[in-house]
Protein backbone atom coordinates (compact mmCIF):
# COMPACT_ATOMS: atom_id res chain seq x y z
CA UNK A 1 0.00 0.00 0.00
CA UNK A 2 2.84 2.39 0.86
CA UNK A 3 4.58 1.59 -2.42
CA UNK A 4 1.31 2.11 -4.34
CA UNK A 5 0.74 5.53 -2.71
CA UNK A 6 4.32 6.47 -3.47
CA UNK A 7 3.83 5.48 -7.12
CA UNK A 8 0.68 7.58 -7.44
CA UNK A 9 2.43 10.53 -5.81
CA UNK A 10 5.22 10.23 -8.35
CA UNK A 11 2.75 10.07 -11.24
CA UNK A 12 0.86 13.16 -10.00
CA UNK A 13 4.14 15.05 -9.58
CA UNK A 14 5.22 14.05 -13.09
CA UNK A 15 1.93 15.19 -14.64
CA UNK A 16 2.07 18.49 -12.74
CA UNK A 17 5.62 19.15 -13.86
CA UNK A 18 4.77 18.22 -17.45
CA UNK A 19 1.96 20.77 -17.31
CA UNK A 20 4.49 23.41 -16.32
CA UNK A 21 6.76 22.29 -19.16
CA UNK A 22 3.86 22.53 -21.62
CA UNK A 23 3.02 26.09 -20.63
CA UNK A 24 6.64 27.24 -20.66
CA UNK A 25 8.30 25.22 -23.40
CA UNK A 26 7.24 27.27 -26.40
CA UNK A 27 8.53 30.48 -24.84
CA UNK A 28 11.83 28.87 -23.92
CA UNK A 29 12.51 27.91 -27.51
CA UNK A 30 12.09 31.50 -28.61
CA UNK A 31 8.67 30.42 -29.84
CA UNK A 32 6.05 33.12 -29.66
CA UNK A 33 8.80 35.56 -28.64
CA UNK A 34 10.06 35.22 -32.22
CA UNK A 35 13.58 34.08 -31.38
CA UNK A 36 13.84 36.79 -28.71
CA UNK A 37 14.12 39.65 -31.18
CA UNK A 38 14.43 42.75 -29.04
CA UNK A 39 12.25 45.64 -30.17
CA UNK A 40 11.61 49.09 -28.69
CA UNK A 41 8.31 47.72 -27.44
CA UNK A 42 10.02 45.12 -25.25
CA UNK A 43 12.39 47.77 -23.91
CA UNK A 44 9.57 50.23 -23.26
CA UNK A 45 6.95 48.12 -21.50
CA UNK A 46 7.31 47.38 -17.76
CA UNK A 47 8.96 44.10 -16.74
CA UNK A 48 5.70 42.70 -15.35
CA UNK A 49 4.12 42.59 -18.82
CA UNK A 50 3.52 39.08 -20.13
CA UNK A 51 6.19 39.00 -22.81
CA UNK A 52 8.77 41.43 -21.45
CA UNK A 53 12.40 40.42 -21.89
CA UNK A 54 12.74 39.94 -18.11
CA UNK A 55 9.70 37.65 -17.89
CA UNK A 56 10.80 35.65 -20.93
CA UNK A 57 14.27 35.16 -19.46
CA UNK A 58 12.74 33.96 -16.20
CA UNK A 59 10.60 31.40 -18.07
CA UNK A 60 13.67 30.14 -19.91
CA UNK A 61 15.48 29.56 -16.64
CA UNK A 62 12.54 27.68 -15.14
CA UNK A 63 12.07 25.50 -18.23
CA UNK A 64 15.73 24.57 -18.44
CA UNK A 65 15.62 23.29 -14.88
CA UNK A 66 12.73 20.88 -15.55
CA UNK A 67 13.17 19.97 -19.22
CA UNK A 68 14.59 16.57 -18.27
CA UNK A 69 11.01 15.49 -17.49
CA UNK A 70 10.21 15.32 -21.20
CA UNK A 71 12.55 12.32 -21.55
CA UNK A 72 10.28 10.31 -19.22
CA UNK A 73 7.20 10.54 -21.42
CA UNK A 74 6.11 7.15 -22.72
CA UNK A 75 4.81 6.83 -26.28
CA UNK A 76 1.96 4.39 -26.81
CA UNK A 77 2.58 1.71 -29.44
CA UNK A 78 -0.97 2.44 -30.65
CA UNK A 79 -0.28 6.14 -31.34
CA UNK A 80 -2.03 7.40 -34.46
CA UNK A 81 -0.05 7.75 -37.67
CA UNK A 82 -0.24 11.28 -39.07
CA UNK A 83 -2.12 11.77 -42.33
CA UNK A 84 -2.09 14.77 -44.65
CA UNK A 85 -4.93 17.06 -43.54
CA UNK A 86 -7.57 18.12 -46.05
CA UNK A 87 -7.39 21.92 -46.18
CA UNK A 88 -9.24 22.36 -49.47
CA UNK A 89 -11.95 24.37 -47.71
CA UNK A 90 -9.49 26.67 -45.94
CA UNK A 91 -9.30 30.36 -46.81
CA UNK A 92 -6.12 31.74 -48.34
CA UNK A 93 -4.74 34.42 -46.06
CA UNK A 94 -1.75 36.70 -46.48
CA UNK A 95 1.66 35.39 -47.60
CA UNK A 96 0.73 31.72 -47.76
CA UNK A 97 -1.21 31.58 -44.48
CA UNK A 98 -4.32 29.37 -44.60
CA UNK A 99 -7.14 29.36 -42.07
CA UNK A 100 -10.57 28.02 -41.21
CA UNK A 101 -12.93 29.86 -38.86
CA UNK A 102 -14.36 27.31 -36.43
CA UNK A 103 -16.19 29.81 -34.19
CA UNK A 104 -17.25 33.34 -35.08
CA UNK A 105 -16.17 36.20 -32.86
CA UNK A 106 -18.03 39.28 -31.62
CA UNK A 107 -18.93 41.37 -34.70
CA UNK A 108 -19.62 44.42 -32.56
CA UNK A 109 -16.02 44.71 -31.39
CA UNK A 110 -13.20 46.01 -33.62
CA UNK A 111 -10.19 43.94 -34.55
CA UNK A 112 -6.91 44.45 -32.72
CA UNK A 113 -4.45 47.06 -33.93
CA UNK A 114 -0.67 46.87 -33.85
CA UNK A 115 0.78 47.23 -30.34
CA UNK A 116 -2.53 46.29 -28.73
CA UNK A 117 -2.46 43.70 -25.95
CA UNK A 118 -4.31 40.44 -26.62
CA UNK A 119 -4.81 37.05 -24.99
CA UNK A 120 -4.95 33.91 -27.10
CA UNK A 121 -5.54 30.24 -26.38
CA UNK A 122 -3.73 27.75 -28.61
CA UNK A 123 -2.72 24.20 -29.47
CA UNK A 124 0.29 23.64 -31.73
CA UNK A 125 0.81 20.41 -33.65
CA UNK A 126 3.16 19.19 -36.36
CA UNK A 127 2.35 16.96 -39.36
CA UNK A 128 -1.32 17.89 -39.26
CA UNK A 129 -3.93 18.66 -36.62
CA UNK A 130 -4.61 16.31 -33.71
CA UNK A 131 -7.52 14.62 -35.50
CA UNK A 132 -5.15 13.89 -38.39
CA UNK A 133 -2.69 12.20 -36.06
CA UNK A 134 -0.48 15.29 -35.74
CA UNK A 135 1.98 15.51 -32.87
CA UNK A 136 1.11 18.07 -30.19
CA UNK A 137 4.16 20.22 -29.49
CA UNK A 138 2.69 22.80 -27.15
CA UNK A 139 -0.58 24.10 -25.78
CA UNK A 140 -1.93 26.79 -23.50
CA UNK A 141 -4.16 24.10 -22.01
CA UNK A 142 -2.53 22.30 -19.10
CA UNK A 143 -3.50 20.00 -16.26
CA UNK A 144 -5.05 22.89 -14.35
CA UNK A 145 -6.92 24.58 -17.17
CA UNK A 146 -6.20 27.04 -19.96
CA UNK A 147 -3.49 29.68 -19.57
CA UNK A 148 -3.93 31.98 -22.60
CA UNK A 149 -0.83 33.63 -24.00
CA UNK A 150 -0.73 37.40 -23.45
CA UNK A 151 1.28 39.58 -25.84
CA UNK A 152 1.30 42.79 -27.87
CA UNK A 153 0.21 41.95 -31.40
CA UNK A 154 1.86 43.19 -34.57
CA UNK A 155 5.21 44.15 -33.02
CA UNK A 156 7.23 40.96 -33.64
CA UNK A 157 6.73 39.51 -30.18
CA UNK A 158 5.31 36.42 -31.87
CA UNK A 159 5.94 34.60 -35.14
CA UNK A 160 4.76 36.45 -38.24
CA UNK A 161 1.98 33.94 -38.94
CA UNK A 162 0.44 34.70 -35.56
CA UNK A 163 0.67 38.47 -35.99
CA UNK A 164 -1.09 38.27 -39.35
CA UNK A 165 -3.78 35.86 -38.16
CA UNK A 166 -4.61 37.42 -34.79
CA UNK A 167 -4.90 40.94 -36.21
CA UNK A 168 -7.53 39.61 -38.62
CA UNK A 169 -9.61 37.99 -35.85
CA UNK A 170 -12.32 39.33 -33.59
CA UNK A 171 -12.60 38.76 -29.87
CA UNK A 172 -14.07 35.32 -29.17
CA UNK A 173 -13.15 33.98 -32.61
CA UNK A 174 -11.49 30.59 -33.05
CA UNK A 175 -9.52 29.48 -36.09
CA UNK A 176 -7.43 26.65 -37.37
CA UNK A 177 -4.23 27.97 -38.91
CA UNK A 178 -1.79 26.37 -41.32
CA UNK A 179 1.37 28.45 -41.13
CA UNK A 180 4.14 27.91 -43.71
CA UNK A 181 7.80 27.92 -42.61
CA UNK A 182 8.29 31.43 -44.01
CA UNK A 183 5.81 32.76 -41.44
CA UNK A 184 6.99 30.44 -38.66
CA UNK A 185 10.54 29.30 -37.90
CA UNK A 186 11.98 29.09 -41.40
CA UNK A 187 14.89 26.76 -42.07
CA UNK A 188 16.20 27.02 -38.50
CA UNK A 189 13.32 25.49 -36.62
CA UNK A 190 12.96 26.01 -32.87
CA UNK A 191 14.69 23.93 -30.23
CA UNK A 192 14.59 20.18 -30.64
CA UNK A 193 10.84 19.86 -31.17
CA UNK A 194 10.23 22.00 -34.27
CA UNK A 195 12.51 21.08 -37.18
CA UNK A 196 13.61 23.46 -39.89
CA UNK A 197 11.13 23.87 -42.72
CA UNK A 198 8.20 22.74 -40.57
CA UNK A 199 4.62 23.72 -41.37
CA UNK A 200 2.81 24.69 -38.15
CA UNK A 201 -0.75 23.63 -37.39
CA UNK A 202 -2.43 25.83 -34.81
CA UNK A 203 -5.84 25.90 -33.19
CA UNK A 204 -6.13 29.47 -31.92
CA UNK A 205 -8.78 31.32 -29.96
CA UNK A 206 -8.66 35.08 -29.47
CA UNK A 207 -9.83 35.23 -25.88
CA UNK A 208 -9.48 38.95 -25.25
CA UNK A 209 -8.48 42.19 -26.95
CA UNK A 210 -7.05 44.51 -24.33
CA UNK A 211 -5.62 47.99 -24.15
CA UNK A 212 -3.26 49.64 -26.57
CA UNK A 213 0.35 49.62 -25.41
CA UNK A 214 1.94 52.87 -24.39
CA UNK A 215 3.95 54.33 -27.22
CA UNK A 216 6.55 57.04 -27.28
CA UNK A 217 8.38 58.49 -30.29
CA UNK A 218 10.72 55.48 -30.41
CA UNK A 219 7.85 53.00 -30.67
CA UNK A 220 5.99 55.06 -33.29
CA UNK A 221 9.16 55.28 -35.38
CA UNK A 222 9.74 51.52 -35.08
CA UNK A 223 6.22 50.78 -36.35
CA UNK A 224 6.76 53.05 -39.32
CA UNK A 225 10.08 51.41 -40.17
CA UNK A 226 8.81 47.85 -39.66
CA UNK A 227 5.51 47.31 -41.49
CA UNK A 228 3.74 44.08 -40.68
Amino acid sequence: MIKLCSLWSSIIYLLTTMSVVSSLSFHSRGGFSRHAIETPFQQHYPSNDALSMTATTRRKAIFNSVSVVSSLVLVSPNSAIATTPDISNYIDGERGLKYLVTKEGNPDKPKAERAQKVKASYILTLNGFKEDGGKEVDSSKGLFGDKPLEFFVGVSQVIKGWDLAVMDMREGEYRKLVIPPSLGYGDEGAGGDIPGGATLYFEVGLVEIGKMGKMGPEQVKWLEEHPL
